[in-house]
């Protein structure tokens, strides 16, 4: 896998832990009356003792931590750019150049493929044809 797709890959790795991480913190928080004019929020509701709520906050942020490290380790890793933004911009015109001729190059080839496709598709149905008249009437 290229550097650009480990990235993308990470980037969603990061948010699934950042969006599990918050959900737990937020489902796991204690309620809190917002004013006295409110009445008092009702409890959480028991949960199930084999699950540790305690650690499981500090696992998901454990996780978050090591999947951006992860993400700031590729980035470390990309190429510099050289020769500034002049020499990136000549680079593209370039690329831009070279696609605008490949697409030239197949466009050619799609109108042959379709001409030869179009032969066939005629002498399939000149086949079908001369079978058809051949058949021997009932």
């Amino acid at each position: 896998m290229d550097i650009i797709s480990q990235l993308q890959e990470q980037v969603n790795t990061v948010a699934s832990l950042a969006f599990n991480t918050f959900g737990t913190l937020q489902r796991d928080a204690p309620p809190v009356q917002l004013s006295p004019n409110y009445p008092e929020p009702p409890a959480n509701p028991p949960v199930d003792d084999s699950v540790n709520l305690a650690e499981q906050p500090k696992l998901l942020s454990a996780e978050l931590v090591k999947a951006a490290k992860q993400f700031d380790a590729l980035v470390a890793a990309l190429p510099l750019a050289e020769g500034g933004e002049e020499a990136q911009l000549q680079r593209i015109a370039e690329l831009q150049a070279e696609n605008d001729d490949i697409g030239q190059e197949l466009q050619k080839q799609l109108e042959a493929a379709e001409k030869e496709l179009r032969q066939v598709q005629e002498l399939y149905g000149q086949a079908v044809d001369n079978c058809l008249n051949l058949k021997k009437p009932d």
